[in-house]
């Protein structure tokens, strides 16, 4: 592995010799809505193959399954969908950062094979702060999410004499595809001030660690000069209108995001106010998680706004798969190994392909082929 990380570095190194020394700047408004403008009414999932139980057996080559992404995305453009929200780890680059980078352009063939351009999330602050590359355990029975990996987990946080290499990772990535009209954005940390979930240790000072680092992350992206937008979502909170209640994290969150984003899986009414506080920074936004039945988010309740406030709408899960976020939250605390949940927390598919309740999936094309509305965006200029 050293050797393979010298060989990646080294070959980074070249690759940075071309990129700008000084970060380009954050769009301005204008600039944004310009872009934004340019796409269609961005409808999607965030996307974790059923054959996968996290981001590093969907990368690594011996795990890495383009015939069942193929298949899925194929359901995924059946019923209108146009992005997907796709995670990567820092140590996916690490171990083979060539390798890593080809079976993305791969992925990213298969994709506008099927006329849907993703989003790639470059770190995400949430469930096993301790992540292992190579073979992966198998999920916990019952249990929600019970694979999934921090990037770049706690004790290369909390590392900095090794932060040159998460530096090194953005660098290299966001500059390797930064002309590609492919890729539709670049989201540079997912929920970076959470605590982590589930039933792992806490990582003390965590927030602390994450907003010493956020804005480089921010600035690391930016100086490879992406034509694609950079992105990081708000989450909690109630107040996201009113910078003065914003923590350290949010504060950079909005302040160096070329377009504004958020999380909500709550009841309609909590989505419309969280989005309204978003739009008053007068950029586009992007919902790039919701839909969690359980908790009152639904397609039902949500999607008919964002369409009607000119959101783009990227829900959590797609097809019921090894991740087992078809369960709910509370199964770290209560698995479900004996009984299936009243209704699925996530997801859109079984994983046979049908979908889990038709009524979803014939809205999702339903909104998908209605005009796109301007007026939300347009107001806030």
């Amino acid at each position: 592995m050293a050797f393979r990380l010298f060989l990646a570095l080294a070959g980074s190194a070249l690759a940075l010799a071309t990129v700008p020394a000084e970060a380009r700047d954050i769009w301005s408004p204008t600039e944004a809505h310009g872009w934004y403008d340019r796409q269609p009414w961005l409808v999607g999932a965030n996307y974790n193959p059923s054959t996968a139980i996290n981001q590093f057996e969907m990368w690594q080559a011996d795990s890495f399954d383009p015939q069942r992404i193929d298949q899925e995305l194929g359901w995924a453009e059946s019923i209108g969908m146009n992005t997907m929200r796709v995670y990567l780890h820092n140590m996916l680059w690490e171990d083979d950062a060539e390798g890593l980078k080809q079976r993305m352009d791969q992925f990213l063939t298969i994709a506008a094979r099927h006329n849907i351009r993703p989003m790639f999330v470059l770190f995400d602050s949430c469930w096993d702060p301790n992540p292992v590359s190579g073979p992966q355990r198998p999920p916990i029975p019952g249990v929600h999410n019970s694979g999934w990996m921090q990037a770049p987990g706690a004790a290369r946080l909390a590392d900095r004499s090794r932060h040159g290499e998460l530096e090194a990772y953005v660098k290299d990535i966001v500059g390797h595809f930064a002309n590609d009209d492919r890729v539709l954005a670049w989201d540079v940390w997912n929920e970076p001030n959470n605590g982590g979930g589930g039933n792992y240790p806490a990582t003390p000072n965590k927030t602390e660690m994450v907003a010493g680092l956020l804005n480089d992350v921010f600035e690391w992206a930016r100086s490879a000069e992406p034509t694609q937008p950079l992105t990081s979502g708000l989450w909690i909170g109630e107040s996201w209108d009113k910078r003065n209640t914003l923590d350290a994290v949010e504060r950079i969150q909005v302040s160096e995001s070329d377009v504004n984003s958020f999380h909500d899986y709550n009841w309609p009414e909590q989505f419309e106010r969280r989005a309204n506080q978003m739009l008053s920074y007068g950029r586009p936004v992007l919902c790039t998680e919701y839909m969690a039945r359980g908790n009152g988010s639904t397609f039902d309740g949500s999607l008919p706004i964002g369409k009607r406030m000119n959101i783009g709408m990227i829900n959590w899960g797609f097809v019921d798969g090894k991740s087992q976020t078809r369960l709910p939250w509370d199964s770290w605390k209560k698995p479900y190994t004996f009984d299936e949940p009243t209704i699925w927390f996530h997801e859109v598919f079984r994983n046979d392909g049908t979908p889990y309740r038709q009524a979803e999936t014939d809205l999702i094309r339903q909104l998908a082929r209605e005009p796109k509305v301007t007026q939300a965006a347009d107001r806030n200029r």
